[in-house]
């Protein structure tokens, strides 16, 4: 093309977008023109919540493992098979099987409960940070969990070092242990190599159920994350309360009814809130049925306040209905 063909092409752009979808940008730019971007924006809130939308984002993902967007890579133990399995997200997204390593569990079966009960913890778990220099007796290595995790403090559990590592270099040891997991030395080698720990989560369960999460389930938690999202910019305090679980109890110790008192202090300022979610991560809790983790980067920005950093949710899904338990 002339350089002035080119030019009047590009013009044409804009036109031929909006084209594509008249309605939608029409009813877009239409709202913009009445009533500025601020009715557009909250009109898009609005429209975050609506199920159709996340159908649409859940519909051809990867959902055995939930609907994760943080996690390059999935550990997965299964304490009845003694193995400790590793999933790494492929070029399309799915999540593949790698490896699967032989694994040594706690010595006593069940979900650990408190220091020194020589169990290995159920549940969803991040690597915190990487131990080069260990005890001979953890082999060359170890990867520190974040046991315990907001739901286990929420149960009342204790306890703490719970780690992957290796087996000793200079000693024998049992085939159990005081509730790690222990993998061989060429394993936590091999294992080292190929996992970011920042973005690799660890599900620990008593056995493993080979079956897809419900991506209707997916989708409802989803759009109701974002409806509870809606309530909280918009200053809805009683629409905003109604996720919240009779037994819900904050990182802190405050109970529902102190929570309450909170927010409402909070909500009476009306203040212009800008709330994102980012790298959300929606995973069914082991061994508990329609439980489920939520994970979100969330930027929060008020007059009075600013936040940015992981927001984890433990909920309930009641009925077709968010409830959350805990929060942190």
């Amino acid at each position: 093309m002339q350089n002035s063909s080119v030019f009047n092409f590009l013009k044409t752009l804009p036109f031929l977008a909006l084209l594509l979808n008249a309605t939608l940008f029409g009813n877009a730019l239409t709202q913009y023109r009445l009533y500025g971007i601020k009715n557009l924006e909250k009109q898009m809130d609005f429209d975050l919540t609506q199920q159709s939308y996340w159908y649409n984002i859940v519909k051809n993902r990867d959902t055995r493992f939930g609907y994760i967007e943080a996690y390059e890579n999935i550990l997965l133990c299964d304490k009845s098979k003694s193995t400790l399995s590793l999933y790494m997200k492929d070029a399309k997204e799915n999540y593949t099987l790698t490896k699967t390593y032989n694994a040594y569990t706690g010595k006593v079966k069940g979900d650990k409960a408190r220091e020194g009960d020589l169990r290995t913890p159920v549940g969803i778990y991040n690597i915190t940070k990487k131990l080069s220099k260990v005890d001979s007796f953890y082999g060359p290595m170890a990867f520190v969990t974040s046991y315990p995790n907001l739901y286990d403090r929420y149960l009342g559990k204790n306890g703490s070092g719970i780690w992957i590592h290796g087996l000793p270099t200079e000693q024998e040891r049992d085939k159990f242990t005081k509730g790690c997991i222990a993998i061989n030395n060429p394993s936590i080698e091999c294992l080292d190599r190929n996992i970011d720990i920042n973005k690799t989560v660890l599900i620990i369960q008593e056995q493993t159920k080979d079956e897809t999460v419900s991506k209707q389930a997916l989708t409802e938690i989803l759009s109701q994350l974002y409806e509870w999202r809606y309530a909280w910019i918009y200053n809805e305090l009683e629409e905003y309360l109604s996720f919240y679980d009779d037994a819900f109890k904050r990182f802190n110790g405050a109970n529902l009814e102190s929570f309450k008192r909170y927010k409402k202090r909070v909500f009476q300022k009306a203040e212009k809130k800008t709330i994102r979610f980012n790298d959300i991560n929606v995973i069914p809790y082991p061994e508990h049925e329609n439980m489920y983790e939520i994970t979100f980067y969330e930027f929060y920005k008020s007059n009075s306040f600013t936040f940015t950093g992981k927001k984890t949710l433990i909920i309930k899904l009641v009925n077709h209905n968010v409830k959350i338990i805990t929060e942190q």
